[in-house]
């Protein structure tokens, strides 16, 4: 019987999916009780052969290929075709923990838990000093550096915010995704910027407001790849850019309304998705990366804002009654 999915949506990243499949591979369950589905959004490179060699490898696998772009678009076809009750996301730019799959599979035999997160561990390319720094400051326990999507809460299992289970490594039960109605716009190509929403962000806050459980376990854990390519100021500067169209889609969807043009926003920052940050305190080089982030930010909302208002289209998609 299946009772667990692996849904892994990728694009152009043969490589990279090759590493994560073979990591899922080694999984200390057993391969009857989950399947592997690949999402593969209209990929050039040899995604679709990579994704086929490893079919061998399982005793339940499916490679599905999207035409239309967005990662959500991968992410709620791996919803509609899952056999399994738990719905296990992750990028395809992973390396999963052994036992992985096998504690998942044990927390979720609560049937209170709704989300599951673990570690997600750096496995850094080349990083610059400012990155590791940015990583290795904290003195507690808790580590999150949301920029790129790592996160490490200790050793202890314990009951946690949904906000702090990232995409990369979501594991959810596959009603909550049908009453959420699906992920929201996310991942979206360069030219398409506009058509971008808040992701597994609108699962999390749909877990929070019903007050379902969620459980971070640190043998549910994953190394996640920084490439070189976001080891960057300019990075850093797409990324506030992303979060800004982001907040901007949630406020309008909320509001139904266009609000004015924000003209400070790090205490909107705190306030809306606080995963996304790092207290920095005082050490100068990180000021410098707050600011980055923060003046794309406020370009991205306010770029977002503007679109909006002059498409009837863009309004209709950012209102969107359900993206299943």
């Amino acid at each position: 019987m299946i009772n667990l999915s692996v849904i892994i949506p990728t694009r152009n990243r043969a490589t990279t999916l090759s590493v994560a499949l073979e990591s899922v591979a080694r999984q200390t369950l057993d391969k009857s009780l989950f399947e592997v589905i690949v999402c593969d959004n209209n990929s050039t490179d040899d995604t679709e052969k990579v994704a086929r060699s490893f079919a061998g490898k399982f005793q339940n696998f499916k490679y599905l290929k999207t035409l239309e772009p967005g990662l959500h678009v991968g992410r709620n076809k791996g919803f509609q075709e899952a056999q399994g009750e738990i719905l296990v996301y992750v990028d395809d730019d992973i390396e999963a923990f052994p036992e992985w799959l096998s504690t998942i599979y044990k927390v979720f035999a609560d049937k209170n838990v709704a989300l599951v997160g673990g570690k997600n561990l750096p496995k850094w390319e080349n990083p610059p000093d400012w990155a590791l720094k940015m990583w290795n400051h904290r003195d507690d326990e808790d580590k999150i550096l949301g920029y790129f999507s790592i996160l490490d809460l200790g050793n202890k299992i314990k009951e946690t915010s949904p906000y702090y289970v990232f995409g990369c490594n979501f594991s959810v039960r596959k009603r909550i995704i049908k009453e959420a109605r699906g992920f929201h716009p996310d991942g979206m190509p360069q030219e398409m910027t506009a058509y971008r929403g808040d992701g597994e962000s609108s699962v999390s806050a749909y877990i929070e407001q019903k007050g379902y459980k969620t459980i971070y376990h640190p043998k549910a854990s994953v190394y996640h790849l920084v490439p070189k390519e976001r080891l960057t100021f300019d990075y850093l500067k797409k990324r506030g850019f992303g979060h800004g169209v982001s907040d901007s889609y949630v406020e309008i969807r909320n509001k139904k309304v266009l609000s004015a043009q924000k003209t400070t926003s790090i205490k909107y920052l705190f306030k809306k998705i606080l995963y996304h940050l790092v207290n920095f305190y005082k050490k100068p080089r990180v000021e410098i990366h707050q600011k980055i982030y923060e003046e794309g930010y406020k370009e991205g909302y306010n770029f977002h804002q503007q679109k909006v208002k002059k498409n009837k289209e863009l309004m209709a998609w950012v209102t969107k009654n359900n993206y299943l």
